[in-house]
């Protein structure tokens, strides 16, 4: 069963939940749901296409997409920076010492909205 859908709508709603963390002050967690957004979208894709894409590094997922159709240069470098927030958001062991929410800006969350959305966006015109 495709489920394309499935994938595009919790994209959706890993974005909402990006944009409230950010709104409460929970940045970590902004710019994790904001990663998970992206994946999510691209999934979908993958879904679309009857196909699968494994794992949880955007740049591969994008790498694996470029393969078959034309990837701007651009969301490579901004999935390059949602990468790095899959595991040292949730994890202490992800620093040398601190708990994660000690870390993270709201800076941070801003641009991994900001990327989150360019790459939803791109997976958007290939689904609609």
């Amino acid at each position: 069963m495709e489920r394309s859908r499935d994938w595009w709508v919790q994209s959706q709603a890993d974005l909402r939940h990006a944009k409230n963390a950010r709104r409460d002050g929970t940045y970590e967690w902004a710019c994790f749901a904001a990663q998970q957004a992206a994946e999510k979208a691209l999934k979908a894709v993958f879904e679309k296409r009857r196909q699968k894409a494994w794992g949880h590094t955007l740049t591969f997922i994008l790498q694996a997409l470029h393969d078959q159709i034309e990837v701007p240069e651009s969301l490579f470098d901004q999935a390059k920076i949602l990468d790095k927030h899959y595991i040292p958001t949730r994890y202490p062991n992800g620093l040398e010492r601190g708990a994660p929410t000690e870390f993270y800006t709201k800076q941070e969350a801003d641009d991994a909205i900001r990327y989150s959305e360019a790459i939803i966006q791109f997976c958007d015109g290939l689904l609609h």
